[in-house]
């Protein structure tokens, strides 16, 4: 131990002291390299443009519509001939059914008179002749409560409105977007309805699609700048509702099984025809028209133009060629997206 700290330790000292000297002696006069390399205009990225594989899935283009409790609206009586009323049939106010009448018109129509000559003296003598009378019975055209404001001799027009029908019945109504209305081109005529706190789902009949209307009146579903369109659905008898209660009507308008498949950002347009952009093997793409068919709001199926397996963008570029997509499903845009 001895000849350890006498000997040993202290020449290792001298050694380590001897290459710290060297290090220092070749510093001071050859430099240190401190020399480095700009690399802070080289990309560290790159932009990579998602794409998706087509493939088959069953589609359901089921719609959603928010809707509310509505009352049936009367229906006009109207005249069919034009004269006086002769008779009011039905009381103002009363329960009438189908075909039930309502007033009665009279018309009366002036004739020639007959004149006639005497074959010997030819002397003429004319007779007058009495009006032609018509007479018309205007019944009620649905069965409901009668609203009848017409008098007992009052002349009327061909058409001209005489009384109404209030049916009593009720509605459901709701107003559509125009997503949801092209989606329910060639709708079927029932649907499910859920009203707000009512009786469970049932099946309303009758189911309308048809154009917003363009002026508002008490009877008319209220109608936002967004919509463009209405749907109703009559709630059968049996069911109680009142006008006013929320309710949710769900339309089934087609199922396919087993379809070709797209994402909807895949596709500029989003009935009957649009584009996708086909990926190629050597990573272009190429724009390329496709027939449509069903969509479920997030998949559209392809009934022309892909086959399983094919590549395409998974968002419609930018025109201009940015290289950065577009997610119509996000940011619309009529002039990429399309529909």
């Amino acid at each position: 131990m001895g000849v350890t700290r006498r000997i040993i330790f202290p020449t290792i000292r001298l050694i380590l002291w001897a290459v710290i000297a060297a290090a220092l002696v070749k510093i001071a006069f050859a430099g240190a390299d401190v020399s480095t390399v700009d690399t802070s205009l080289q990309p560290t990225g790159a932009i990579v443009e998602p794409t998706v594989e087509v493939a088959t899935a069953t589609v359901t283009n089921a719609v959603t519509v928010q809707a509310s409790v509505t009352p049936d609206p009367a229906v006009v009586v109207r005249a069919t001939l034009a004269g006086t009323v002769s008779k009011l049939l039905a009381a103002d106010g009363a329960a009438v059914a189908a075909g039930t009448p309502v007033l009665e018109i009279r018309q009366e129509t002036p004739q020639d008179p007959v004149v006639r000559t005497d074959p010997e003296t030819g002397e003429q003598t004319t007779t007058e002749r009495r009006p032609k009378v018509t007479l018309e019975t205007v019944t009620a055209p649905v069965a409901g409560t009668l609203t009848l404001p017409t008098l007992k001799d009052q002349v009327v027009s061909v058409g001209d409105e005489v009384g109404k029908v209030a049916p009593g019945t009720l509605s459901v109504a709701g107003t559509l977007t125009p997503d949801q209305q092209y989606r329910l081109v060639g709708a079927p005529t029932q649907a499910s309805v859920t009203l707000t706190g009512g009786p469970a789902p049932f099946e309303c009949t009758g189911l309308r699609v048809g154009a917003a209307p363009t002026t508002g009146s008490d009877e008319a579903t209220e109608v936002t700048p967004s919509s463009s369109g209405t749907v109703t659905c009559a709630i059968p008898a049996g069911i109680t509702a009142f006008p006013g209660l929320g309710a949710t009507i769900e339309i089934t308008n087609g199922t396919a099984a087993d379809a070709v498949v797209v994402p909807i950002t895949a596709v500029q347009g989003t009935v009957q025809a649009g584009n996708v952009w086909v990926v190629a093997g050597d990573g272009s793409s190429e724009k390329r028209a496709i027939i449509l068919g069903l969509t479920d709001g997030k998949n559209v199926q392809v009934t022309e133009g892909l086959a399983v397996g094919d590549t395409i963008l998974e968002f419609i570029p930018v025109p201009g060629g940015t290289g950065q997509p577009v997610d119509c499903s996000v940011t619309y845009d009529p002039a990429v997206c399309g529909g």
